[in-house]
């Protein structure tokens, strides 16, 4: 979606200000965030491209307001809610006032760490031959669309070359909408800065954007 997190290329936020030093948490409360995030993760509710998706569907000026555990909390609140999990009155006011959900969890803490140490791989056997090779133009889709996307707005309607065929992998613009997996092909496409920025770009300067198979046609 066209939301306050996609801002590649967006001019008007001043410089990125790198911390000295800066640590892994600026406070307890942010250690408590990932960790509730991931304990309720194992619940099986939502998937990590559901969970992206709630976070970019805050308002804009609460996302880019907000600190990042800021945004991971209010995120979670309102999954948890969406769900029947929890009510509102319980998120406000910080007390349980209703029976426990009964909700088993998909997997159990032995398992935890081995989960957390080796990822989610989301590559998936594909269902059809690649349409595209290492060395072909293509031209990406020109999309707007209301839900999840991985493709960002600076390099819709763009042409570039395949580099790299990367294998089939779930495609997220469906997964996050709980209408499954549907793995597609996903691909390195390399664009000139100039094709991006246009011509007060740097000459000689790439960029490289993993697309999913359906942002793509041939150039």
């Amino acid at each position: 979606m066209n939301g306050p997190q996609d801002m590649g290329g967006l001019q008007g936020f001043g410089p990125v200000l790198p911390e000295t030093d800066e640590p892994v948490f600026h406070g307890e409360w942010e250690k408590h965030v990932l960790a509730l995030t991931l304990a309720i993760g194992f619940l099986g509710q939502w998937n990590i491209d559901e969970s992206r998706h709630a976070r970019e569907s805050l308002p804009p000026a609460n996302y880019l307001s907000w600190s990042y555990y800021q945004i991971w909390m209010k995120a979670l609140e309102n999954m948890l809610e969406a769900k029947g999990l929890v009510s509102h009155e319980e998120i406000t006011s910080g007390k349980a006032s209703s029976p426990r959900a009964d909700v088993k969890p998909a997997t159990g803490p032995k398992a935890a760490p081995g989960i957390l140490s080796t990822g989610g791989p989301y590559v998936r056997p594909a269902l059809a031959p690649a349409k595209f090779a290492p060395g072909d133009k293509v031209r990406t889709h020109n999309i707007n669309p209301r839900g999840h996307t991985r493709l960002p707005r600076y390099a819709r309607a763009r042409i570039g070359e395949i580099v790299f065929v990367n294998g089939a992998h779930v495609f997220p613009d469906a997964h996050a909408h709980g209408k499954g997996e549907d793995p597609h092909w996903l691909y390195t496409v390399r664009f000139t800065a100039c094709e991006l920025w246009g011509e007060e770009a740097r000459k000689g300067d790439n960029v490289n954007v993993d697309c999913w198979e359906p942002y793509l046609e041939p150039a």
